[in-house]
């Protein structure tokens, strides 16, 4: 598959998982609708899609991302349901502290200018 289409397909991920997330469609108490997804990489045989998550509120705890791995299969069967490809990829979710490292990097430089 081309570059091009699984960039598409992780884009198309991102929306749809995040669209789920802030609908409030995930019933899982650790999930909630601060979380954000900020990248998705697609496998090239499209076997596995890295879904990486962070929390608008700058911090985000294993267990939120533990919530959303324990709800992947009902994220599966949503994309399935909209994407119309042959083999919709595994999701793993992982931990993207990037948010809050940018908040403290830019603390400390607001405090390096007083």
């Amino acid at each position: 598959m081309s570059q091009f289409r699984i960039e598409r397909l992780g884009q198309m991920i991102q929306e749809k998982i995040g669209s789920l997330i802030i609908e409030g469609k995930v019933k899982d108490n650790r999930v909630n609708t601060f979380m954000s997804i900020t990248k998705v990489d697609v496998s090239k045989d499209l076997s596995f899609a890295d879904v990486y998550v962070s929390d608008i509120r700058g911090k985000i705890s294993e267990k939120e991302v533990e919530g959303l791995q324990s709800a992947a299969g009902f994220l599966q069967s949503q994309l399935g349901a909209v994407m119309h490809i042959r083999k919709i990829p595994r999701l793993r979710f992982h931990a993207d502290k990037s948010i809050g490292e940018s908040f403290d990097l830019i603390k400390k430089i607001e405090k390096l200018v007083e």
